[in-house]
């Protein structure tokens, strides 16, 4: 997850930083909280117990089985966005997975250079233009803003009746069946993090601080490639650096400075020998 390969270089921006757009911190960091009990209580010991008794080859293919699931949800959005060849690489994706991947079981598609694409509402709604609005943490989803939470409802609704599972097996009411897949996902993907967490809990500061700056990274990655931008990352800043300069250029701590006075080099002269005597033109 990138979320969690972002957590352990990710800086802790000030409370006071624009860039944070956190007017509503009081009210985030207490439904965080609410969050962060909620999964210690249950979430994370429903968890490890799927992680003891499932093999590691087993959840594997449920993961697939999973994956392959919202790719309509995937192929849809990434259409609005006019992402044409995202959209194709996922049409054909979901074909060559529900039919050679036995039901998506196994993921055939990344092996012909086929790679799993990013595609939801919050991002269609990036992508002409909506902006992100303040930062939300969300009960039991975390880390949002404005314009992803209508996304969210956006891509619920394109779940319920777009997923090919709940339509096939469930028919009409495919409810139940999109509850059971929401919830083996969410603990199939808190198992598969266990380790990872642990660790950004245990050397972070101010967990709620760090999930909020890495959140908004991953999030701002995933709305550069729905606008077909490269995908440049924010520098991420160590908080206890020096402040460097931006007037004056980096130097290179092994390379004397150069006085900018001085004339050019020739670089196909030959070296010059520091224990020679100087010499001098017209000079014999």
């Amino acid at each position: 997850m990138l979320l969690a390969a972002l957590a352990g270089c990710a800086s802790h921006p000030s409370a006071n930083d624009p860039e944070v757009n956190d007017p509503l911190e009081s009210s985030n960091r207490a439904v965080f909280k609410a969050n962060d009990a909620v999964d210690r209580a249950v979430i994370k010991p429903v968890a490890e117990g799927y992680q003891a008794v499932l093999p590691q080859w087993v959840r594997d293919r449920i993961r697939n089985f999973l994956n392959n699931l919202t790719e309509p949800r995937v192929f849809i959005n990434d259409f609005l966005q006019v992402r044409i060849n995202a959209a194709g690489t996922t049409f054909v994706r979901f074909l060559v997975n529900s039919t050679a991947g036995v039901l998506g079981l196994f993921d055939v598609a990344t092996g012909l250079n086929l790679p799993r694409q990013t595609g939801d509402f919050g991002q269609t709604l990036a992508r002409w233009g909506v902006g992100e609005g303040p930062y939300l943490v969300l009960p039991i989803f975390g880390p949002s803003n404005v314009r992803d939470a209508v996304g969210l409802v956006g891509d619920l609704f394109t779940d319920f009746y777009a997923n090919p599972g709940g339509q096939l097996i469930t028919g009409t009411d495919s409810t139940g069946w999109n509850v059971g897949e929401g919830v083996t996902s969410g603990v199939d993907l808190r198992a598969r993090n266990l380790d990872t967490v642990d660790a950004m809990q245990a050397s972070s500061v101010d967990n709620y601080a760090q999930m909020r700056s890495v959140s908004r990274q991953h999030r701002m990655a995933q709305v550069r490639e729905a606008k077909g931008l490269p995908n440049q990352p924010e520098e991420l800043i160590d908080p206890g650096a020096a402040p460097t300069n931006p007037g004056v250029a980096p130097t290179n701590p092994g390379v004397a400075p150069t006085d900018p006075g001085a004339a050019p080099t020739d670089p196909g002269a030959a070296p010059t020998d520091p224990g020679a005597a100087p010499t001098y033109p017209g000079i014999d």
